[in-house]
């Protein structure tokens, strides 16, 4: 049996609810947005991620009969509030932006539409989850700018909780990593998965080229073996001593990477094995791997930075009411207006204008449009891309976007998306968002 996702919430969610059924305003047909008033500091841009995770959050997020008696134990809501809860599912609509999109301030990463009480139910949901994987692929989609090709792994589990690792890993995949350390990531959302030994492998045997030869017979020639546990210059030699110059890959783990790569790479070259890749490890960030940009390093693992969003573990999305209709059936924009928290309210919709070469100039947010209006928002050349697509209609998710599929479609999005970009977007100083959000109203 699917577990619920419905507990994955806070209480004044479900307070909320139970004080609107009692007022009769439950029912309300109104227009939620999840969005960010600014970027993490310093960053130019964002990336989208953990869509096709909450997708099937939102599939799952239903009050079986152990939610229901928890909270009438614990006199959480009233007894027609549990009622409804009972019978809950999502039937409104969802757009967002598509998994993998590059976003800023102010754009609609997501809306969602229908009753007050089923649209506001889900807050907590959806913050906690694009929140989290955004800022996890907002801060790969760095390391992947600054690593000139070379290949990525995402090494973080034991850096973060056990139900974040996996997400951590799906979200760095979908912003170009290569692979991941975490199995379950590999199982459930088709990462590809790698590893071979850490220190303990080494310091388990009587010596190290006891090690290297036990690992080379159990996985052959091409494995990467670990040659930074007593003596790097020692390390290597023994390991091609072991593995012969058809060595796959050493990794390094530890010292002063630009100096210690070198001298592995001159040693390497020296004992036949030129080509042995070299993969380093080690506390990696963007600015570790831009330092390394020169030397002969063939690959990368990262660890804690990445699953912490390098300094920003999430992402500041908010999840606000933008609209409702009023007793004529009229919309009604609806925002917060205290000065250091002004939201902009209006049902919205959203395109990337670019110039003659593709390249993103702006991102265009036309306020007050109804749901088959897209005047306005029109390039008069036709250089605009629509940011927008539907995930739910009238509660039935788009499956196109869950699963293995929807992982893959949108790691191939952010590539298509990256290209896009200014150069400017990918200076790792402190900077301004790389295109402005400009609103309109319809």
């Amino acid at each position: 049996m699917t577990e619920s996702s419905a507990f994955r919430t806070d209480r004044y969610e479900l307070t909320m609810v139970d004080a609107a059924i009692q007022s009769g305003t439950a029912g309300r047909e109104c227009q939620f947005e999840a969005f960010a008033r600014r970027l993490p500091s310093g960053r130019r841009y964002g990336i989208v991620a953990g869509t096709g995770r909450l997708l099937e959050l939102i599939r799952d997020f239903r009050f079986t009969d152990a939610e229901l008696a928890w909270l009438d134990a614990n006199s959480v809501v009233r007894r027609p509030t549990l009622d409804w809860l009972a019978d809950y599912a999502f039937r409104g609509d969802i757009w967002g932006y598509q998994e993998g999109e590059a976003y800023f301030p102010g754009s609609p990463l997501v809306t969602v539409d229908g009753g007050f009480a089923e649209c506001v139910i889900l807050e907590t949901l959806i913050l906690s989850v694009l929140n989290y994987d955004s800022s996890v692929a907002g801060a790969a989609a760095r390391m992947v700018s600054v690593s000139l090709g070379r290949p990525l792994a995402e090494m973080g589990s034991r850096r973060t909780g056990e139900y974040s690792a996996v997400a951590a890993a799906r979200a760095a995949y979908i912003a170009g990593f290569a692979s991941t350390s975490n199995l379950e990531a590999g199982r459930t959302w088709g990462v590809p998965t790698m590893g071979t030994a850490a220190h303990s492998f080494t310091l388990l045997h009587d010596s190290e080229e006891d090690a290297f030869r036990a690992q080379v017979a159990a996985f052959g020639a091409s494995t990467t073996l670990l040659v930074d546990t007593y003596d790097v210059t020692r390390g290597i030699d023994l390991a091609v001593k072991v593995a012969g110059p058809g060595l796959g890959s050493i990794r390094i783990d530890s010292g002063d990477l630009p100096t210690v790569v070198a001298g592995a790479r001159a040693q390497l070259d020296s004992l036949g094995a030129v080509n042995t890749r070299i993969t380093v490890t080690s506390d990696l960030d963007e600015y570790s791997i831009a330092a390394l940009s020169a030397s002969p390093v063939d690959a990368f693992g990262v660890g804690t930075s990445v699953v912490t969003g390098s300094g920003h573990p999430a992402a500041g999305m908010v999840y606000k009411l933008v609209a409702h209709r009023d007793d004529a059936g009229e919309w009604v924009s609806v925002a917060k207006t205290s000065t250091a928290k002004a939201g902009v309210g209006g049902r919205k919709r959203s395109v990337r204008r670019l110039d003659a070469a593709g390249i993103a100039r702006a991102e265009i947010v036309l306020v007050g449009q109804s749901d088959d209006d897209t005047s306005g928002l029109e390039a008069p050349d036709g250089r605009d891309r629509a940011l927008l697509v539907p995930f739910v209609t009238d509660g039935v998710i788009d499956e196109a976007y869950l699963g293995v599929a929807g992982t893959v479609r949108a790691r191939t999005h952010n590539a298509r998306v990256m290209q896009e970009l200014p150069i400017e977007a990918f200076r790792l100083g402190r900077g301004d968002p790389v295109i402005p959000t400009l609103y309109r109203q319809a």
